[in-house]
């Protein structure tokens, strides 16, 4: 046998074992077996049991939670510490007090999380507007359930819902809660699962009740006429958008605009913001301003502050003199949080799998959920009714002889033989004679007997009225309106988010309030470069550079001149002249290529300032060709800072020449390094629409020999150096021995 089975060959396909020191024989085995055995059992729990919210609006851990602090009498009691709370959370949800602790706090009135708090709350729970602002321990703080609870908890012990063991089989809990009216709209609910995500926003209460009766009424209601918007605790202005809106209602995904409330405090010049975005904290809006302000966006603005206090959320923004608030806030709302989108994503577990639905379909599950809960309810009484009934009945049947079954009590010899007796007496069965037989001495009277038996005409009344309902869906979906009624009146508040609308936006972006003045821009053969006054530069004209470093281009313009800066990399950085601080002709100045990000071994070539990217840019190259290529080629609709392709790179850049608009032609001086000239009009080279064209040959080189110089010529030089003006190209144009050497840097 030991023969036969060594000299079997291993099976095809099979996967040997593997021995790894330290860890022993280990058994390889296919990544989708290991994903499907031990990933998706994870990814199902996740989705199923603790990241997506259920129809009655809670995910888990705010359902134990909750229903523990109901089972402590926490509903009609006193405050109690959270640390009681949390500890007897714990037989229901084995996570953690930490994690248990923090559930409580989002469900806290303290935290303001919530359109409409579950849990009362006293001590220093925190600010959902706010990440530093921490919430105390749990030994220090108090709660109890708010009453709104009372809706969530109507009726949960008579079978309205199914109830499960808990982890450790000690106790029982509820797989969900009853509520009266649909939670899950009601409070705003976030989770990441595995693979997709939830994201419900909060709507306002009364809205949500009035749609839904509506609904129940009527299936193909308009719900945007009763459900304007979302409503969000930290109030707010909410961007009107129907359409949106209505892409929301239908699909259960999209997004809302929010922008914070403000007003503006002449006396101290600046804007009290006091309602934020409920996306965003205190903290992520001054650190964007604080950013702006950095990069000289923000140029109105001279500090900012939070001066949140117990009267609740105050950022306020100092204004520097003589700037426009209404102006800045626009400025503000679109450079930083304050105002900001909140993305749908209605995804909801019905039945154990997650959906993304509409509002209409949210509505219709839910009004399915609390139609089979009312049914429930319904069937309980009516057991209990009927019991009770069953009862009084039998206890009527001793009405007819009370002696005789006082006489049949006592003449009975075993107590276990006085229940059969009394069936036998009086024709009753086991239940109602065991009823009769546990009646008090006292009650047997007449008196008694007639109380309770006058019951049983109005019980037959009421559980007539029961079955009929409980066969009749549109008497319960009546119950369900009154239900929801009832608490639209008793737990309704006004709107804390209003509507701004299109009317209120500029279709156009207000320009920016930028100073115009003259000014002296200087660049360095290195790349630094430096903004500065007529008057500074009148007090020190004395240039500071770096050793062997030179200015190559000195402009004479105003602030809101915009400026490109061509590198070698034919790219092209857009930026303003009013980007840059002010400084003096004793500083370095600003190094263009981390001022604006450039990449490694990128440097400036040239820098051309523009006002209204007019006229033409005459590239001239190496090997003798010149692109003519409009400005406009580099204005953009959009902000962008950086083009790419800016320039042809078939051959070494000589100069960027900038031919003002106005002017048909002007002329240009070519020079090679074989000391021979041309003089051109640019009237010959045409323009071409695309920024990286090759152009034209201008100069016809010998053997070896490039362009080394190009400039423009004014009147005198033109007339000066006539000899070499060519009226065709390409040409080989004169010799040029003559000439001086030029002194026309360049930054190459």
């Amino acid at each position: 046998m030991a023969r036969k089975k060594q000299s079997e060959k291993p099976k095809k396909n099979a996967i040997p074992n593997a021995y790894i020191a330290g860890a022993g024989i280990v058994e390889e085995e296919k990544i989708t077996d290991t994903l499907e055995k031990n990933y998706m059992p994870y990814a199902m729990s996740v989705i199923i049991s603790r990241a997506l919210p259920e129809i009655d609006g809670f995910k888990p851990s705010h359902r134990k939670l909750l229903y523990t602090m109901y089972k402590m009498g926490l509903l009609t009691g006193g405050l109690t510490k959270s640390a009681n709370v949390v500890g007897q959370t714990m037989r229901l949800n084995p996570h953690g007090d930490s994690a248990i602790y923090e559930t409580m706090v989002r469900l806290a009135r303290g935290n303001e999380a919530l359109l409409h708090p579950y849990v009362q709350s006293k001590g220093n729970f925190g600010k959902a507007y706010s990440k530093d602002m921490a919430y105390a321990a749990s030994r220090y703080t108090e709660v109890k359930l708010e009453p709104i609870c009372n809706e969530l908890f109507r009726d949960i012990d008579k079978d309205t819902v199914d109830f499960v063991p808990n982890y450790d089989n000690t106790m029982q809990e509820p797989t969900l809660f009853p509520a009266t009216f649909p939670t899950v709209l009601v409070n705003a609910n976030v989770g990441i699962a595995v693979s997709m995500a939830s994201s419900v926003c909060p709507f306002n209460l009364a809205e949500v009740c009035e749609t839904t009766i509506a609904v129940l009424k009527n299936p193909k209601h308009d719900i945007l006429s009763t459900l304007k918007g979302p409503d969000f605790p930290g109030g707010g202005f909410l961007f009107y958008n129907e359409t949106e809106l209505q892409k929301i209602y239908d699909t259960g995904r999209g997004s809302v605009t929010v922008r914070a409330k403000w007003n503006y405090n002449k006396q101290d010049n600046c804007l009290e913001v006091t309602e934020i975005p409920y996306s965003t904290t205190i903290e992520a809006i001054k650190d964007k301003i604080v950013d702006c302000i950095k990069q000289g966006k923000l140029r109105e603005v001279s500090y900012v502050r939070d001066e949140t206090d117990i009267d609740g959320l105050k950022i306020a923004i100092d204004l520097k003199r003589g700037s426009d608030p209404e102006k800045v806030m626009q400025k503000l709302f679109r450079m930083t949080p304050l105002q900001d989108n909140y993305s749908c994503n209605f995804n909801i577990l019905v039945g154990g799998a997650p959906r993304v639905m509409g509002v209409r379909e949210i509505l219709e599950e839910w009004s399915a959920f609390r139609l089979e809960c009312v049914r429930r309810r319904l069937v309980f009484d009516l057991q209990k009714k009927q019991e009770k009934l069953h009862l009084l009945l039998g206890l009527e049947k001793i009405l007819l002889d009370i002696d005789k079954a006082i006489r049949i009590v006592r003449e009975t010899v075993e107590e276990a033989d006085v229940v059969p007796n009394l069936m036998i007496g009086f024709g009753i069965d086991e239940i109602q004679a065991e009823y009769v037989a546990e009646i008090k001495l006292r009650h047997l009277n007449r008196e008694y007997i007639l109380k309770r038996t006058q019951e049983i005409d109005q019980l037959k009344q009421e559980i007539a009225e029961l079955e009929e309902t409980i066969a009749d869906p549109k008497k319960m979906k009546k119950i369900i309106i009154a239900e929801l009624k009832e608490t639209a009146k008793k737990y309704g508040q006004p709107r804390k988010t209003l509507f701004y609308y299109a009317s209120d936006i500029e279709e156009e972006p207000d320009e920016e309030d930028i100073p115009d003045y003259p000014v002296h821009l200087f660049l360095s053969q290195s790349g630094y470069f430096k903004k500065i006054t007529p008057a500074s530069l009148r007090m020190s004209s004395e240039q500071k550079l770096k050793e062997e470093d030179q200015i190559v281009c000195h402009l004479e313009t105003t602030n809101c001149i915009e400026l490109l800066f061509f590198t070698n990399q034919q790219q092209v950085y857009k930026t303003r002249a009013s980007d840059f601080t002010e400084t003096k002709a004793s500083v370095m100045g600003d190094y263009i290529p981390a001022k604006l990000g450039f990449a490694d071994g990128e440097f400036v070539v040239q820098m051309i300032a523009t006002a209204d990217y007019q006229g033409d840019l005459l590239f001239v190259f190496a090997n003798g060709k010149a692109a003519r290529v409009p400005m406009s080629a580099y204005a953009t609709k959009t902000n962008r800072k950086k083009l790419q392709k800016a320039y042809s790179d078939r051959s070494p850049l000589v100069q960027i020449l900038q031919i003002p608009s106005g002017e048909e032609s002007c002329s240009v001086f070519f020079r090679t390094d074989g000391n021979r000239a041309v003089l051109a009009d640019t009237v010959l080279i045409s323009a071409k629409s695309t920024r990286d064209t090759q152009g034209v040959q201008v100069v016809t080189l010998k053997a070896k020999h490039l362009v080394c110089e190009a400039r423009v010529l004014n009147e005198e030089e033109c007339i000066a150096l006539k000899k070499y003006r060519v009226k065709t190209i390409p040409a080989t144009g004169g010799m040029a021995k003559d000439l001086p050497e030029s002194g026309q840097l360049s930054l190459l």
